[in-house]
Parts: structure tokens; sequence; C-alpha cells
């Protein structure tokens, strides 16, 4: 991998789940070999999403909110306000780094971000994300198109969890799911999301070697 390779940062702000998935399938698809590399921080509206392999829908409670079919791997997750989503549009071949290594890599800025906060986090074995206790705070999901990943990374930090009681999270019956605000409670830490979006950012780019361009 190339250290201080550039990676534009785009801040997205609050931005319709289909639409986002629309553009960074383009971006993908109609990649060069030079196009640089792309992260999205941004926040989705209410909105429920089922990988490739997933066939199960939310509880009647849920069925308020749209459930939308991507590509991306795992099975069925949330997405709402307060919740912090970061998608890595790499180009993994010109990195040097396979599937398992961009997960690895991904985990360890969240667990990192987290250790900032005094959280202690850590993965759990077959079970792709990051934990506190047994409880899932973090989730990840990519495609690869010819060496090219896209989607990545939400992490809980100030949201209604209610809507994670209506399903199985990332296919895992009974698993709990907790957020930085709820972890934080007791402490004198601000889970405040716009801060907690430039800490990861530091984090992530620390993990792959980038240097920051917006």
């Amino acid at each position: 991998m190339t250290m201080g390779s550039e990676v534009f940062i785009l801040n997205k702000g609050l931005c319709d789940y289909e639409m986002a998935f629309s553009q960074m399938l383009s971006f993908t698809v109609n990649r060069v070999t030079d196009s640089g590399d792309e992260i999205w921080l941004l926040q989705h509206p209410p909105v429920f999403t089922q990988g490739t392999s997933c066939k199960e829908l939310p509880l009647v409670q849920g069925e308020h909110i749209p459930v939308v079919h991507t590509d991306r791997g795992g099975q069925i997750t949330y997405h709402g306000p307060g919740q912090l989503i970061c998608y890595l549009l790499l180009d993994i071949k010109r990195l040097g780094f396979g599937p398992k290594e961009l997960v690895n890599r991904t985990e360890q800025a969240l667990i990192d971000l987290l250790g900032q906060y005094q959280i202690s986090a850590s993965r759990k074995k077959g079970a792709p994300g990051v934990y506190v206790k047994d409880e899932k705070i973090a989730a990840l999901g990519f495609r690869i198109k010819k060496g090219r990943c896209y989607h990545g990374l939400s992490l809980n930090v100030d949201m209604d969890l209610t809507p994670f009681e209506w399903i199985n999270p990332c296919g895992y019956k009974g698993q709990a799911v907790t957020q930085m605000k709820t972890v934080l409670k007791d402490t004198d830490h601000n889970s405040d999301i716009k801060t907690v979006s430039n800490r990861l950012l530091g984090q992530v780019c620390r993990e792959f070697g980038f240097s920051m361009k917006s």
C-alpha cells in the first residue's frame, strides 16, 4: 500500500439511501485506473436494508419504514438519523490488500475511535462488526467489483434503537444493539455526531494510510 495516498472526503449530510446507493454504484462501475478514492460521511432517513442473501422482512411494527434490497454483503440492518455512515469507495487492488484486510482495517478504525472515548470494543469471530461486550455498536457491509469496494460501515451514535427490535440485526436472532450515547451515559464524554464523524475520519485515514483532500 502506498502511504500518504490522497483520498477525497465528501460530507453528504442527511442523504436518501437509494440515492446514495445509486451514486456509489455509478461511481464504482465508471472508475478508471487512476480514479481517486473517496470517503463519504452521511446519515440516512429511517430505512431497512437487506444484503444479497437476505429474505427477512421487519416485523409488523416496522412496516412504516421502507425496505431496500441492496448488493452489499450481509443480512438485514437498520439505518436512521443519529447513526454515522461512512462509505469507503476504494480501489483496494491498487492499495494492495484483499477483502479480509479491508474488513480488518475498518473494524480496527472503529475500535480505535471508540478507544478515544474509553469504550472497550472488540470483534466477534464469524460476525463482522464491532461490539461492546456482546452488544453490537457498529456494522459493516461491502461489495467489491474488479478490485474496487463500496458501501462501508455504520456506527450507532445517538439514535432511536427501537427499529432494531423488529429485525434480527445482521441476521443474528436476539442480537443486542447499543450506541455511544448509551455507553457514555455515566461519563462526561460528548457523543456529538459531528465530533465523532471527524474523529472516525481521522482513524479511517490513519488505518488506510490516506492523507485527506476535500
